[in-house]
């Protein structure tokens, strides 16, 4: 079965910096796309960024040239570096899996930015 385990979420200042895990378990990261999606109160979940298995990255327009994914399969974890971040990333962040014959999301994180 597998799972996933965000963390790294909490409090910032904008224009600050913040770093979030996805530790996965029951599935190497690495045959899996593997991506970073966020839901804000009263809106639909959108996806901020995506890595998938050969290596190939994609962002969202919102966050281009501020955040980055990235991964350690020694951890079998994804990251999502977050930096001069803006109160509209405010927002719970999901970590998700997929392949052709699954997809699987965490809990989530609250990542909260203060003007």
């Amino acid at each position: 079965q597998v799972q996933l385990v965000e963390s790294g979420g909490g409090l910032v200042q904008a224009g600050g910096s913040l770093r979030l895990s996805c530790a996965a378990s029951g599935t190497a990261i690495s045959l899996n796309t593997m991506g970073w999606y966020r839901q804000a109160p009263g809106k639909q979940r959108e996806l901020v960024a995506v890595i998938q298995s050969g290596g190939t990255t994609n962002y969202a327009d919102s966050v281009k040239g501020r955040f980055t994914i990235s991964r350690d399969y020694g951890k079998n974890t994804v990251y999502l570096q977050m930096n001069s971040l803006k109160p509209e990333d405010t927002a719970v962040y999901y970590c998700k899996a997929a392949r052709l014959t699954y997809s699987s999301w965490g809990r989530g994180t609250q990542v909260t930015v203060s003007s």
